[in-house]
């Protein structure tokens, strides 16, 4: 049964979104008329600590933030929690060690992506044009899982049709993005973070409404599920999970290029600082109350999964259950703008793959050069035709969000882990290196995972993991020095001391 009172108030949201980036193309009219491509891919180095802290922590934070974890915590207890608050270090990770060096190199090589970067460091085509590939085909699986769980979230609690919800948003996600460009991207972020925290502490004070508090609800818990309070759930969080999800999304992450071309959009070192304190808070509190309303909505979905279908509906089930249909619609804004957010970023970061990682170089290559109206042209196509793209693949949906997030986020963090980390670390690293970690360590990742390959139990990541950090050595064993010249951009203090 559809209800407009739970509609209203994610339309207006979409509505806020959308005059947002109207305003900000707007405002950016002059710079892009003189320089299209480093306005609309990374806003003109001009991000403050505050946008530049909620536009990482929101595209970061994804629908399975919301939805698929806390739908797995309510099965597992809190040591799905103990697990989750690894996350807490992924913005000072990102920003801490890639940050300064990242934009320190990006400016002296006027680069606008993260392939910029690692084609200017290794000096090769081959290896750009790989990464883009790798880019393009894991953020579009991302995306499509974002789609798919805010959408399924938007049926079940408004009662409108999965397509419905789905246009909705989608639809709008891929306009927006394509008007405001980097900047009306970072800005609408900051305006879904605070939607994704304010969504969570209401559904936390409803179910603690609805459950009779805190205490009433864990001495539930404990006299009914006591393997959820244990750190170790009684087998179902061994030693292994835990290690396997710290580098999956702890550690590893460090590396994902959506957040890395954060580190190329900052003002200032001070934008940078403030930016590493408040978006490490930021995740801190919407990792700890997603993921203990997950736990906590077993005292109030009280029944086995098979009632509920899969873990992905425990969530829409819980605002069901526990809000009027208004404060419902509120809610689920914060799940929605954690979509939005993550797919307008990859959307962009998708479509600069494209057109200036790859097409634009091609052009270079010939002697030839886009004007800046063609560049304007091509990137708004590809962007939209990105995004129409993954929302035709996402109207027949896959099932489990999180696994297919997961995936993504394996993919992602086995290319770049050591092609961004020695590359920008190490003046000895070499492209052959780079090429066989990335190839390799992508490879071995996707092959263990179709065929379920585990070692010592840990998750797929580990095998990719090493596979990419063998592979690259043998591959710098092999491999000629880079260029001194550009070496030199990069490693100035080991030069310094020659």
């Amino acid at each position: 049964m559809t209800n407009i009172f739970a509609l209203t108030p994610v339309i207006l949201f979409l509505a806020l979104l959308l005059g947002i980036s109207a305003y900000i193309q707007r405002a950016s009219k002059e710079e892009r008329s003189k320089d299209f491509a480093k306005d609309y891919f990374i806003g003109g180095r001009t991000l403050g600590g505050f946008v530049l802290a909620m536009t990482t922590a929101a595209t970061y934070s994804s629908v399975s933030t919301f939805v698929g974890g806390p739908g797995v915590a309510w099965n597992i207890g809190y040591g799905w929690l103990y697990m989750a608050m690894v996350q807490v270090v992924v913005i000072f990770l990102v920003l801490g060690v890639f940050g300064k060096k990242i934009s320190m190199v990006a400016r002296k090589i006027d680069a606008v992506t993260v392939i910029d970067v690692i084609r200017a460091r290794y000096q090769s085509n081959l290896l750009a044009n790989l990464s883009a590939i790798v880019i393009v085909a894991f953020f579009c699986s991302t995306m499509v899982a974002q789609f798919v769980g805010a959408a399924k979230l938007f049926e079940a609690v408004t009662g409108f049709s999965y397509v419905t919800g789905l246009s909705l948003f989608g639809l709008i996600v891929v306009f927006y993005t394509t008007i405001g460009g980097f900047k009306g991207v970072a800005v609408t972020d900051a305006a879904c973070a605070i939607a994704m925290i304010v969504g969570i502490c209401l559904l936390l004070g409803a179910m603690m409404e609805a459950g009779g508090g805190f205490f009433k609800i864990s001495d539930y818990l404990a006299a009914n599920r006591p393997d959820m309070m244990e750190p170790l759930s009684r087998g179902k969080m061994p030693i292994s999970l835990y290690i396997s999800q710290w580098l999956l999304v702890g550690v590893c992450t460090l590396s994902l290029p959506q957040s890395v071309v954060r580190g190329i959009s900052y003002k200032d070192t001070k934008a940078l600082h403030n930016a590493m304190i408040i978006g490490t808070v930021v995740i801190g509190i919407m990792t700890l109350l997603a993921t203990t309303i997950g736990v906590l909505s077993r005292g109030i979905l009280t029944e086995p999964l098979s009632a509920y279908g899969t873990y992905d509906n425990i969530t829409p089930m819980t605002i069901v259950k526990t809000m009027s249909p208004f404060w419902a619609g509120v809610v689920i804004i914060g799940p929605i703008a954690a979509t939005i957010s993550t797919v307008s970023s990859l959307l962009l970061s998708s479509s600069s793959s494209i057109v200036k990682d790859v097409y634009m170089n091609i052009k270079a290559e010939k002697g030839e050069s886009l004007t800046n109206d063609q560049i304007r042209w091509y990137s708004v196509g590809i962007t939209v035709l990105l995004g129409l793209f993954v929302y035709t693949i996402a109207i027949k949906p896959p099932s489990v969000i999180w696994q297919i997030n997961m995936f993504a986020f394996g993919g992602l963090e086995t290319a770049f882990f050591c092609t961004l980390v020695f590359g920008l670390f190490w003046h000895k690293a070499n492209k052959t290196g780079a090429l066989f970690a990335m190839l390799g360590g992508v490879a071995a990742y996707c092959i263990s995972m179709a065929l379920k390959i585990r070692f010592m139990d840990l998750h797929q990541i580990t095998i990719g993991f090493a596979a990419s950090i063998i592979l690259f050595f043998i591959g710098n064993a092999l491999g000629e020095r880079s260029d001194e010249k550009m070496l030199r951009i990069f490693f100035p203090e080991h030069y310094d001391e020659d």
